[in-house]
């Protein structure tokens, strides 16, 4: 009886052949487990993205502000006191403002024509021409009235006819008439409306802005 015949077949029965049945492999668990471990750092990896557009889409930037080091506190000091120890003179009306019309600019007849409409709005217009040397062609804004220490409620009056410009006090500059110089920045004088609304900003000119400074910090140095 072969080796391979079942007992009690008594040899009926037979395995012929070479070919045998094989067992199957066993599935290797390693390879799961490290899919499992694959996904969850992809996972990881798509929240820490996720977190950190949220911070920049929300202006925090996280560490940089910590390590940024102390800010700088700006440091404001009031304006200095102007140098005048009464209050300011009123308005004077225009009759009794004297002005000087002068054309600091390349355009040429400006400085008649605004002289003739101040006469009319009733300044004492007392000569008009070129503007001397000093701000010839260099009177940037619509106009710069310069004046005198004696004049300077006049230069304030003679002010508000002109948007935008500015009063200039001159100490060594006696008596009170005002000198209007027509700027690259003049197109036409002020409506009477507008000009009577500057009077009352004239009249009562706001205090002067408080000066604030920046201290400047050291740069931190790197941790050796």
């Amino acid at each position: 009886m072969s080796m391979l015949t079942p007992s009690g077949m008594g040899g009926k029965y037979r395995i012929t052949g070479n070919a045998y049945p094989r067992m199957r492999r066993p599935r290797r668990r390693g390879r799961i487990v490290a899919g499992l471990v694959a996904s969850v750092v992809v996972l990881g990896l798509f929240g820490w993205g996720a977190l950190q557009l949220f911070h920049v889409f929300n202006g925090d930037d996280g560490g940089a502000k910590a390590n940024a080091g102390p800010q700088s506190t700006p440091s404001c000091k009031p304006a200095p006191t102007p140098t005048r120890t009464a209050k300011l003179a009123p308005l004077p009306q225009p009759a009794g403002v004297t002005l000087n019309v002068f054309n600091a600019t390349t355009r040429g007849g400006l400085a008649k024509s605004t002289a003739d409409e101040l006469a009319k709005r009733g300044f004492k217009v007392g000569t008009f021409g070129n503007a001397p040397t000093p701000y010839d062609k260099k009177v940037t804004q619509s106009a710069l009235v310069v004046a005198g220490p004696a004049g300077e409620a006049a230069a304030r009056e003679a002010g508000t006819q002109v948007a935008g410009s500015t009063v200039k006090i001159d100490p060594s500059r006696k008596g009170a008439s005002v000198d209007l110089m027509i700027g690259d920045g003049f197109s036409v004088l002020a409506t009477p409306a507008d000009a009577a609304k500057a009077r009352i900003v004239a009249a009562n000119p706001p205090p002067p802005k408080p000066v604030c400074t920046v201290p400047t910090t050291a740069a931190a140095k790197p941790k050796g």
